[in-house]
């Protein structure tokens, strides 16, 4: 959305060529471009410096992301390039697997711009996994499409001694730098290009279980027996995962989000034994090179250890849907910044009611260093009208 100060202005930028510019935010014309190709020619060449001294300023998002007063509230959804849009179900006939997916640069940017294109969204992630690094640290794993992620499980030291730490990410993910840096040119200022990694110790339920599991019994028992070897594992992975988040970064990524996905199933004591300590080498691996990039840090069922997700030094702590936005100000202050938190089955409601559990989070958060997004990732069967017509609201919410 570009704002004008008035009509005479725009047609004058119209004529000359000329970018419009955020800086004219105020009373005035609203200008919406409605294709995203459009809106992308737009940003890319407000993104020069012109001759009256006009730029466009950073995306949306990634303002909101730093603290920044924004004109209205981002919004993005996780998991939103994928299974329930029509448009990544045809490309899975030609691509059938999820690695060739996410690792044919050409495939994964599209797959990656296809929700901003169809929705208008604010943040535009990487399409990859949290495993996606792990060949380069010399675990190979794949993804089955029924069942999920399949890998030899690691158990022994000699097993966990294979692992690496990645020296070259470039050269072991040469697909991801090019992904990243096609998107950066593709959405220009329109929107904010994000990228993301696992934390070590969900990582480590996938190297120790396996594959998923429900009840992650092998790595508490590895926790319980042989603490040592699991802490092991965790200090490479958070290595690892550090400098893999700083080569995203440096191709191009503007925003970070970190997923502790499975560390909402420990114990608090577990937690600041197993996860906490491991999430906050990765934090400060990012923070020491690239101090000024916004960082988000979300867990599923983690309303236990919302006070701990902040202390990890991130920027914002993403909710579920399990915890108020004003309980989450009054637990944390307002200093971190929050994120979410609708729940995804909300989106197979009727209109009305999206439209009121959107706005109450929305007016909770009062446009205070919030990002809108859902509290877990979409749903693969969620109906993609109702998707766009989410995303429509809360550009439409003034607050």
């Amino acid at each position: 959305m570009f704002l004008l100060r008035s009509a005479a202005v725009a047609s004058f930028l119209l004529a000359c060529g000329l970018p419009y510019s955020s800086a004219f935010v105020g009373s005035g014309l609203t200008v919406t471009p409605k294709d995203a190709r459009l809106r992308t020619a737009v940003s890319a060449t407000a993104s020069r410096s012109t001759p009256l001294g006009l730029k466009m300023e950073d995306p949306l998002l990634l303002r909101a992301a730093r603290g920044e007063k924004v004109e209205m509230t981002p919004v993005w959804m996780m998991r939103q390039a994928g299974r329930h849009m029509q448009e990544y179900r045809e490309l899975v006939k030609k691509y059938p697997t999820f690695r060739e997916r996410s690792e044919i640069p050409e495939v994964a940017t599209e797959i990656s711009l296809q929700p901003w294109e169809a929705y208008g969204v604010d943040g535009c992630i990487l399409f990859s996994d949290i495993l996606t690094p792990l060949p380069g640290m010399g675990v190979e794993f794949d993804i089955k499409e029924t069942s999920g992620p399949k890998l030899k499980p690691l158990r022994t030291k000699e097993q966990i001694d294979t692992m690496k730490i990645c020296s070259d990410w470039s050269t072991s993910m040469p697909f991801v730098k090019q992904t990243l840096g096609e998107l950066r040119k593709r959405v220009g200022n329109s929107a904010t290009v994000l990228g993301f990694v696992g934390l070590p110790f969900t990582l480590a339920t996938y190297l120790v279980e396996g594959g998923t599991s429900s009840e992650y019994l092998e790595i508490k028992k590895m926790m319980y027996y042989n603490p040592s070897l699991l802490t092991a594992m965790l200090e490479n992975l958070a290595e690892n995962i550090g400098n893999y988040a700083n080569f995203q970064i440096e191709a191009g990524a503007q925003v970070i989000q970190i997923f502790d996905s499975w560390a909402g199933s420990l114990s608090p004591e577990d937690y600041d034994l197993f996860a906490f300590p491991y999430q906050k080498m990765v934090v400060n691996a990012i923070k020491k090179k690239h101090p000024d990039v916004p960082i988000i840090i979300y867990i599923a069922k983690s309303g236990a250890h919302v006070e701990r997700m902040a202390d990890t030094g991130v920027d914002i702590v993403s909710l579920d849907w399990t915890v108020t936005i004003d309980e989450a100000r009054r637990r944390i202050g307002r200093d971190i910044g929050l994120q979410g938190n609708l729940d995804p089955a909300i989106l197979y409601g009727p209109e009305h009611i999206i439209k009121e559990r959107t706005e109450s989070i929305l007016k909770m958060a009062k446009g205070r260093h919030h990002i809108m997004n859902l509290g877990h990732g979409i749903e693969a069967t969620t109906p993609q009208p109702n998707v766009k017509f989410f995303v429509d609201t809360v550009h439409a919410f003034k607050h």
